[in-house]
């Protein structure tokens, strides 16, 4: 996750801090391994608060499509100003799911020893 971020922004002056890249692997490992479970998840309608189960993978799959479209949007911030915003480092949630998916697998953790 932290590579990812730094290839992205090699020259960026603010530090990077958080696990957040790390959960995010954790959240692609957990796509691979249960791909049909479902997530209990309150929904808020109006003044009324409910619990609904949805899919996991609509809810990752939001939050990773989210992250990716928030991620371009800093490269076009990035190439418009010449000074740093600061804030979320999406390249490293990026990151961090994709290399989740990937190497969760190659580790062996989905042995069913």
């Amino acid at each position: 996750a932290a590579l990812c971020q730094w290839f992205i922004g090699m020259n960026s002056e603010i530090p990077s801090l958080g696990a957040s890249g790390a959960i995010s692997g954790v959240l692609g490992a957990y796509i691979i391994r249960f791909p049909q479970a479902r997530v209990k998840t309150l929904v808020f309608l109006g003044i009324f608060i409910t619990t609904i189960r949805i899919p996991a993978l609509v809810i990752i799959g939001l939050f990773f499509v989210q992250n990716v479209i928030s991620g371009l949007a800093t490269l076009q911030t990035a190439a418009k100003m010449s000074v740093e915003t600061g804030g979320v480092a999406y390249w490293a949630h990026i990151g961090g799911f994709v290399f989740g998916v990937i190497l969760a697998p190659l580790f062996g953790l989905f042995r069913d020893d």
